[in-house]
């Protein structure tokens, strides 16, 4: 019997649906387990297919895929390495399964399943996974050790069945979706299942970004004494090697490193980062374009491009009309020239009066309103998309959550794009993050250190600037007030009656949501963007778009 357990933990970054990429990245990460002399490896939930694949794992053939890869993993697994856990889509005995698959020595030692499958907010594995029966441990270098798949720690009853029938450590895999303030609800969930089973407990997650998903790492360790052990880094990817020793009758986890906790604007800035880096990376685009406007929004989107790709990766388009102000044009110049990015200007006034021109037999001597500002928003997306089509970089657009939620955007014009990277960031939040990246260089940016944001940006009050001396406060409420009742709407679900009661106003309570309810049909057809909130409303908020019910 072996006093010592060498556990490594693979935090890998695989995408979605490259099973092929995902292998060679599982066995780059096995050799360097075998380095650190580890007994055996863990890797993430559904590695070898990426999380969430979604509808992928409903065609027979990428299912086969995964398979083969486990198949050949298996005869890896010869070279007196160390074992390894392989998480993948499973089918069996005609049912598809969230599996973990246990490898050593050239044979399949056994074979886990996922059985709580979650049904909410971003998940839906209920539609494509059968559960699992009730797991026992898996013997693995004469150790009993217990996998439950990510939703079993949620809940009691998985890891009390573990428990019961012998386990000795717990390894969990996981892919678990950043959000703020999710770290503490996982430790504090983990601590649950340690004070419950008396069992120490591994907890590995996911990172990389996958459509509007970002997973964030942060892989830890708990002893059976609910102590944290160890703490990976967020947002990258790492392969560490933890060692337990038994202690009589269980086992303790010796101290390994502990990475420094991330403030909550820092998390929310570096998981921008990497939603949108691995969302242009991985679906092969060279670069991107953003409309610079002179405002805060596009500024902190181009600064976000700028760290996660590289300054040279990130064309701005200053797009101005008549009711442009000359600061907003000397504030755009100014940021792109502090961020390091290509600038450019391309005027819309030829373009509004063609469509002026154009649309006078239709519309007459009518008195100009929203039409012509909307027009002139979507002639700056057709001059986007036009610079995309000829340059090959993906257009990012602007738009943050508080501007999304009440429909103060215009289709086919500033939603226009492929990715939104402040899609759930709330105004006042915005503001934040500039004030934060002006003092500090993320970890792992490869934009430039200092104030990249000029003061003057973010000192003024914002305005759409498509009519003259226009604001968003002529529209809106002030950004502070609507941020807290939408806060109320979309994440607590609160009625407009309960807003009230807490001290809003009821007639402004009641314009919001009026806004929010009627602005479902835009949201639809916006482009994706980063998971930042409990609640992103496009993935998380699903309500009809056509809607009777007035509360």
């Amino acid at each position: 019997m072996s006093d010592s357990l060498k556990v490594a933990l693979a935090q890998l970054n695989p995408k979605v649906g490259d099973v092929a990429g995902n292998l060679a990245k599982v066995r780059v990460a096995r050799a360097e387990a075998t380095k650190q002399g580890a007994d055996l490896m863990l890797t993430a939930e559904l590695v070898l297919a990426g999380y969430f694949p979604e509808d992928l794992v409903l065609k027979p053939s990428f299912v086969k895929r995964c398979h083969e890869a486990v198949e050949e993993l298996r005869a890896d697994t010869n070279d007196g390495g160390p074992a390894l856990f392989v998480a993948t889509p499973w089918h069996e005995d005609g049912k598809l399964y969230n599996a973990i698959i246990c490898l050593d020595k050239g044979e399949i030692v056994g074979k886990r399943y996922k059985v709580d499958l979650p049904n909410y907010g971003v998940f839906d594995d209920k539609r494509v996974f059968a559960p699992g029966p009730m797991p026992g441990p898996l013997v693995v270098r004469g150790v009993r050790i217990g996998v439950p798949i990510c939703e079993d720690v949620w809940t009691p009853d998985v890891v009390e069945c573990i428990s019961e029938t012998g386990g000795e450590i717990l390894l969990v895999p996981n892919a678990s979706p950043y959000e703020v303030g999710k770290t503490d609800v996982r430790v504090q969930l983990a601590v649950s299942r340690v004070v419950e089973s008396g069992l120490p407990l591994v907890y590995l997650n996911q990172v990389g970004g996958q459509d509007e998903v970002v997973y964030d790492g942060g892989s830890f360790v708990l002893g059976a004494d609910r102590s944290l052990k160890a703490k990976f880094a967020s947002f990258r990817e790492q392969v560490a090697t933890i060692e337990f020793r038994r202690n009589g009758g269980g086992w303790e986890c010796q101290p390994g490193p502990i990475a420094p906790e991330l403030s909550d604007i820092e998390s929310i800035y570096q998981a921008m980062m990497l939603g949108l880096r691995d969302y242009v990376n991985k679906t092969g685009f060279p670069s991107v374009v953003i409309g610079l406007s002179g405002g805060v929004d596009s500024a902190l989107t181009a600064a976000v491009a700028a760290d996660a790709l590289g300054p040279e990766r990130v064309h701005t388009i200053m797009m101005p009309s008549p009711y442009t102000s000359t600061h907003s044009l000397e504030d755009a110049k100014a940021c792109a020239e502090a961020i390091g990015v290509r600038y450019d200007i391309v005027g819309i006034e030829p373009a509004m009066e063609a469509f002026r021109t154009m649309t006078v037999p239709l519309f007459g001597n009518r008195k100009e309103d929203v039409t012509e500002e909307n027009i002139q928003s979507r002639a700056r997306g057709v001059v986007l998309m036009a610079v995309s089509n000829k340059l090959g970089g993906m257009v990012v657009t602007t738009g943050n959550k508080s501007e999304m939620a009440v429909g103060y955007a215009t289709l086919y014009g500033d939603m226009c794009g492929g990715y939104n990277v402040l899609k759930d960031v709330y105004k006042t939040t915005v503001f934040e993050l500039c004030r934060w990246r002006n003092a500090h260089l993320p970890e792992g940016a490869l934009g430039r250190q200092g104030r990249v944001i000029p003061e003057r940006i973010i000192d003024k009050p914002p305005s759409a600037e498509l009519r003259p001396d226009q604001r968003d406060s002529d529209s809106l409420p002030p950004y502070p007030v609507l941020d807290a009742i939408l806060k109320g709407l979309i994440e607590r679900d609160l009625s407009v009656e309960e807003l009230a009661a807490e001290g809003h106003d009821l007639a402004i309570v009641n314009k919001v949501w009026r806004l929010l309810e009627g602005a479902e049909y835009k949201r639809r057809q916006a482009p994706p963007g980063v998971k930042i909130t409990s609640r992103l409303i496009s993935r998380e908020r699903r309500y009809p778009i056509v809607n009777g019910f007035r509360g």
